[in-house]
Order: C-alpha cells, then sequence, then structure tokens
C-alpha cells in the first residue's frame, strides 16, 4: 500500500506521498515516482499505479509536469502519457476524475482545491519558483476556471524544514528583494553568511497574502526522515549519487 499523508482541510481525494509503499530498488527505494530518474521506468510506472489507486483514480489519469522551477501553470484537460507533460511547475483542473501529481525531494509541494466550484491545482514550490510567484500564478488559473480565491484552501507538504535548509547570500537576497519583510523567515546559520530558510512558511506567507482562505502546513521535515523521505539536500550531504522523488497528488472526487 501505498503510504500518503492527508490534511483535513483538503476535503477533496488527496495524499502526499512517502517514499514507502512501491516497488522500486536501491537508492529509489521504493515508491519513486519521478519518470526522469535513472530508476527503472516500469518500476516507476507500478509506483505511480500504485498512487492512482490509493486515491481512487485510472492509472492513466494521474499527470504530471516537466518541472522547470519557474512559474508556468498548466490547465489540464485531458490526460497525457506518462512523462511527456509540458514544462511548468503547477497544473489545475475542473475535470473530476484528473489527478494533478507534483514531484519532490526538498522543495514544497502546494495543493489546492475550491471544492464548491471542483476545481483544484497543485504547485512545485521550490525556492526560485516561490519567490517568482507560482503559488500566485496557480491561484490566478484557478480563479479563471471559475474558483474564487477566498473559497479556495491550500496545504503546503512535507518540505525541507528551516532547520535543516542552510542557505547562502544568493538566494536570501533574491527573497528579500522581492520584500524586505521577507527577512522574517530567515534565522542565523551557524556559519558565517548563512542563514536557516523557512521555506513552508514563507510558502505559507505568500498564500495568506494572495487572500486564500485558509492554509495548513504539514511541518514534515524531508531531509531529518531518511526513512519516509527522499531528499535532495540529504543526497548531496552525502556526496551525490541517484535519488528518488515523492510525489504528491489532488484529484477530483
Amino acid at each position: 500500500m501505498a503510504e500518503s499523508l492527508q490534511v483535513e482541510l483538503l476535503s477533496l481525494p488527496h495524499g502526499f506521498f512517502t517514499r514507502r509503499g512501491g516497488v522500486s530498488k536501491g537508492p529509489f527505494a521504493s515508491l519513486n515516482c519521478s519518470l526522469s530518474s535513472r530508476d527503472d521506468r516500469d518500476a516507476v510506472l507500478q509506483n505511480r499505479s500504485r498512487v492512482a489507486g490509493t486515491i481512487g483514480v485510472a492509472q492513466e489519469s494521474l499527470v504530471g509536469c516537466t518541472q522547470v522551477h519557474g512559474t508556468s501553470v498548466v490547465a489540464v484537460e485531458a490526460p497525457w502519457a506518462p512523462g511527456s507533460g509540458p514544462k511548468a511547475d503547477a497544473m489545475v483542473t475542473r475535470r473530476p476524475g484528473l489527478a494533478l501529481g507534483i514531484i519532490t525531494a526538498d522543495c514544497a509541494p502546494v495543493l489546492f482545491a475550491d471544492p464548491k466550484a471542483g476545481i483544484v491545482g497543485a504547485a512545485h514550490a521550490g525556492w526560485r519558483g516561490a519567490v517568482a510567484g507560482v503559488i500566485e500564478a496557480t491561484l490566478f488559473e484557478m480563479v479563471r476556471l471559475g474558483a474564487r480565491t477566498d473559497r479556495i484552501v491550500a496545504a503546503v507538504g512535507p518540505c525541507i524544514a528551516q532547520r535543516s535548509y542552510e542557505v547562502a547570500a544568493d538566494l536570501r537576497d533574491a527573497v528579500v528583494t522581492h520584500s524586505p519583510h521577507d527577512a522574517r523567515f530567515f534565522a542565523d546559520g551557524s556559519r558565517e553568511a548563512r542563514w536557516q530558510f523557512d521555506l513552508p512558511g514563507y510558502c505559507a506567507a505568500r498564500l495568506r497574502a494572495a487572500g486564500v482562505a485558509e492554509v495548513v502546513v504539514t511541518g514534515v521535515d524531508t531531509l531529518a526522515e531518511e526513512d519516509r523521505f527522499f531528499s535532495h539536500r540529504r543526497r548531496t550531504l552525502a556526496g551525490g549519487g541517484p535519488i528518488g522523488h515523492q510525489i504528491s497528488v489532488v484529484a477530483i472526487g
């Protein structure tokens, strides 16, 4: 069984999936859902099938995009072949039965829903995309489909936590240049010219500032829980090598 976390706020089918409950082996063990990884493609497809089944949709209805740390949003009208999604970092849909899947390994997965309108969204919010506005772009496209911002609820899923996320001046400068007030999301690091960045808190603040009705943060640290989550930062600290990615999914029931 594919393991996932749910939040009560999102009343539609969804899941922030962990790395548990799949068939992949080695560094990809076991629920790697990234088709761009060096994992066996058949294993990844089987993992994604388990994810789809867990939230009650057909395997072919689970779609993902080719993520590029940008702000492009795709309005999904029909599924495409696995691995052939357009270059984008967020998707929205109003089509029942479709499931939107975001791949992460420390970046923040953000799931959105306006249950009354029957519209959902999913965004990949690494720091670059979050600063550039992928969250607001996702909300804009949901509203264009018929959602209302003051009815939209959003959840920021498992991602790297502030205590684990040491950053340099380039990241801090980008965030503070966008808004000096956002210096509040940085704590002093243990080394000179280093800071600890609160990525989930930053994403939640951007959601609230955009007028979202309610926001929840899971507060789960992907770097700290090696047995449950893949982590790009953990892999980097260990000297590199192959890595898997978890998936976060939302659908209209």
